[in-house]
């Protein structure tokens, strides 16, 4: 697979560890991962946003790992969160996750389903 950055010129410059948009050729495979909540496999959902966020992203790399891939196969992350309050802090626990890769991005605030919960991370894989 390779991928290519686009940022067109008259539109803002990406802030913050992602790309305006991203071109994908010669992918062989395509990964939906649903919305994956900061809840345990025991139903235990940690109090703060931090801890919530870690555990988010350990159930996004946990479905990349168990198809064989890894975040540098994310071409697209789209995360809803609860409260705009949590923007920040988010994008910090993101490009810890991620590093230097720098997928195609949307953030959206909205009601979550389960009210415990102050995020979900949904993705798109591509290798």
């Amino acid at each position: 697979m390779r991928t290519r950055q686009i940022n067109a010129p008259d539109a803002p410059a990406p802030q913050g560890g992602y790309t305006q948009a991203l071109e994908v050729t010669h992918a062989k495979r395509l990964l939906y991962i649903s919305g994956q909540v900061p809840e345990s496999a025991q139903g235990v959902v940690p109090e703060d946003f931090r801890s919530q966020a870690r555990l988010a992203w350990a159930h996004v790399i946990a479905q990349l790992t168990t198809a064989g891939m890894g975040v540098a196969s994310l071409v697209k992350v789209t995360t809803f969160l609860a409260s705009r309050q949590h923007a920040l802090e988010n994008s910090e626990i993101r490009q810890e996750v991620l590093g230097p890769h720098a997928p195609a991005l949307t953030v959206v605030i909205a009601g979550i389903y389960d009210e415990r919960w102050m995020l979900e991370i949904e993705a798109i894989a591509a290798d």
